[in-house]
């Protein structure tokens, strides 16, 4: 499996934070053992692993993905500030899939357009709220996460409900 981010909102120099690029970037990404992060690699390793070929077909079809979404969710109120694809091959074909979420709250960082505000960390739709919360109580991530109280579940579901009335809407 192979993975990486669309994203329109890293920082090149003479950017803001949460600024849009000019153009969405591809940042390839490998899958670590289980439990642990992805891990970001650059275009020329993907290319040697997987291949030219089937590395150029990936980040075409994940840019292309990207804008389309990104387009979309734009009409109806929401950046997708970045999202991350997973692939694979058909065993049977040979050809190049999508194999896990994309483009949903977990896998990506949804902004409302209405509060949008170069310049600083936006309010999201996305899983940044329980993010926060666990830095809020010093959480390193080593161990098992701790229990979330009511409050926090409750404000994440309604930030999911929220991004979800609005891209179907």
């Amino acid at each position: 499996r192979a993975s990486g981010s669309v994203s329109g909102k890293k920082l090149p120099t003479g950017l803001l934070e949460s600024d849009r690029l000019p153009e969405p970037i591809f940042t390839p990404a490998t899958k670590a053992d289980v439990g642990d992060h992805d891990i970001n690699i650059t275009f020329e390793e993907m290319k040697s692993r997987i291949g030219t070929d089937l590395a150029k077909i990936m980040r075409t079809m994940s840019l292309s993905i990207y804008k389309k979404a990104a387009e979309q969710a734009l009409k109806r109120g929401i950046i997708i500030a970045d999202t991350k694809m997973e692939f694979g091959l058909d065993p049977e074909t040979n050809q190049c899939i999508l194999i896990d979420e994309l483009l949903t709250p977990d896998s990506s960082r949804f902004w409302p357009l209405a509060d949008y505000a170069p310049g600083s960390g936006q309010p999201s739709f996305d899983k940044q709220y329980v993010r926060d919360y666990l830095l809020s109580i010093d959480w390193s991530g080593g161990a098992s996460p701790p229990h979330l109280p009511d409050g926090i579940v409750q404000k994440t579901s309604e930030r999911y409900f929220e991004a979800l009335k609005r891209l179907t809407a």
